[in-house]
């Protein structure tokens, strides 16, 4: 049993593809708690425009909060036990950062399983995930 399940979240339906089968997880008993995680990062760009990027942050801290919330609400509904948490800056790394810090026991994430050229350019977050986590990751694609 997996007593803890990390399942990052940017707010696109690729990354919600993972939330059925961690939901079938939740219901064969196999998860105790389901943290969902949004990590908000700031563009340098943001700063070096002159904008008020701390609005913008504030802003897209917001955001990412109520997003969370309906899904905490959607699947708190179903009897699952659900966390939410919103955090800001790099996100691979703190993907891993809060799955060590926080005792987690999985890791759920989406890919789109760029290959080649493409994942060169595009770069994945799911990969970084991959090779710098210290317990299991689930890479899921659409």
């Amino acid at each position: 049993m997996y007593e803890k399940v990390l399942v990052p979240l940017d707010g696109s339906e690729l990354a919600e593809c993972v939330l059925p089968q961690v939901r079938d997880l939740a219901r064969e008993g196999a998860v105790g708690e389901i943290i969902l995680l949004n990590v908000v990062e700031v563009p340098s760009v943001w700063v070096a425009e002159g904008l008020d990027f701390i609005s913008l942050k504030n802003n897209q801290i917001t955001a990412k909060q109520k997003y969370l919330a309906d899904l905490h609400a959607r699947l708190s509904s179903e009897g699952m036990k659900v966390k939410a948490e919103v955090l800001e800056g790099e996100t691979a790394h703190l993907i891993n950062d809060y799955a060590k810090e926080n005792h987690v026991d999985l890791i759920v994430i989406a890919t789109h399983g760029y290959k080649g050229i493409r994942r060169v350019m595009f770069g994945s977050v799911a990969l970084r995930v991959l090779h710098d986590a210290h317990v299991p990751v689930l890479l899921i694609r659409p």
